[in-house]
């Protein structure tokens, strides 16, 4: 919806906090990993100018915007936060901060959590200065999420929690981990599990990288053995884990659909306009996806301002999440079909050490993380069609 004219002074505020703060090495396309600030115990930053970037959006509240300020967020209103992204994205700012604890974990803790465990995490999570791992998907369990099988058991003053964990993004360089464990095995299965936060240094956690087609190890294993957790870092009620599970699970598949979202990767047809001139067939197509890149870019900030607002349908963040994937792979075949043979390239310093064919083979992994593509169709035709949908119902 359009802003108000009451609202122009807080846009002109913002113009020029960023003009003065955004350093002009934080204006433009990441160019790779590195250009990713995670924060954490012991931040990594590229450069002066990006640990400058993350301080200033600190010091403002603006990691986290629309938090309370009390938990170290902004305050502001969501016609606020509208306009803060819309100049963000005017000068091409960068992230200041990714954070699956602000992504996922901050909102389960503003609906589930405890004062305590709000006024414990959520500012060191606005300040960059603890990092998050998932704990969710095991061997046996992923898609049938809550056939997991890690338990906790409960030792009077501690939970002692044994299992493994798979896929867990980020595990070997994050702080801490919010857990799905079982804490009643004789319970029926969505029943019965608990929702755990604890440390990664805690002593009986292992983590193994995982090797991916691309090459590269972002997901990892993760083991542990008799570890201590206190009794006071259950988020919710014990045993209702499930409920804390799916309400985050909203949130992480509208975080994987930000995806769609590439600013200026949207625009194919300007990018590859004199690769395009001869061949009317991949114009075609490249010209069909950017009016889908533009639709998505419609529909999603339509579902942002609805969730935000307590109006979204509950399936709408499977539906952002299925379109944004399938948009996402679909921008990443026409690079490769547009670039031709080049993009095959795995370690020249031309494409960047095989970037283009790596980020093609991850985009793969985006219709399975998350809730599968077919998972989210299921739950899609189920909850929001009334269709009926044949075998088990998806439980996530």
């Amino acid at each position: 919806m359009p802003d108000s004219h009451a609202d122009e002074p807080f846009r002109r505020e913002v113009r020029a906090w960023l003009d003065t703060h955004c350093p002009p090495e934080m204006r433009g396309p990441a160019d790779g990993e590195e250009d990713h600030c995670w924060g954490g115990r012991n931040p990594e930053f590229k450069n002066d100018a990006q640990r400058r970037w993350m301080e200033a959006m600190v010091a403002r509240g603006w990691t986290v915007p629309d938090w309370p300020v009390e938990y170290g967020g902004g305050g502001l209103s969501s016609g606020q936060c509208r306009i803060l992204k819309q100049e963000l994205a005017r000068i091409e700012a960068r992230n200041p901060l990714f954070s699956f604890g602000i992504s996922m974990l901050g909102p389960a803790l503003l609906k589930f959590g405890t004062e305590e465990q709000k006024h414990r995490f959520l500012p060191e999570i606005a300040r960059g200065e603890i990092r998050w791992c998932q704990g969710y998907s095991e061997p046996n369990a992923g898609s049938d999420l809550a056939a997991l099988q890690t338990r906790a058991d409960d030792k009077g003053d501690h939970w002692l929690v044994n299992g493994q964990k798979i896929w867990t993004s980020h595990a070997d360089k994050a702080d801490w981990i919010f857990c799905l464990t079982r804490t009643d095995p004789a319970a029926p299965k969505h029943r019965g599990i608990s929702f755990l936060l604890f440390d990664m240094a805690s002593p009986g956690v292992t983590t193994r990288p995982i090797r991916l087609i691309s090459g590269l190890s972002p997901f990892c294993e993760t083991f542990f053995d008799d570890v201590r957790v206190p009794k006071d870092q259950v988020v919710g009620e014990v045993g209702k884990g499930w409920d804390v599970a799916k309400f985050l699970l909203g949130h992480e598949r509208e975080m994987i659909a930000g995806i769609g979202l590439l600013g200026p990767e949207e625009g194919l047809g300007a990018e590859f306009a004199d690769l395009l001139a001869a061949d009317p067939i991949l114009r075609a197509e490249v010209a069909a996806f950017d009016v889908d890149a533009l639709a998505f870019r419609a529909m999603s900030e339509r579902f942002v301002d609805e969730l935000k607002s307590g109006r979204a349908h509950p399936v709408q963040p499977s539906l952002m999440k299925y379109a944004a994937t399938e948009l996402h792979k679909r921008r990443h075949e026409l690079r490769m079909a547009l670039a031709g043979t080049a993009t095959l390239e795995w370690e020249s310093e031309r494409t960047t050490f095989g970037m283009p064919a790596r980020e093609w083979l991850r985009t793969k992994g985006n219709s399975i993380e998350g809730g599968t593509s077919e998972v989210q169709l299921s739950i899609i035709a189920k909850r929001l069609l009334n269709l009926p949908v044949a075998g088990a119902t998806p439980s996530t």
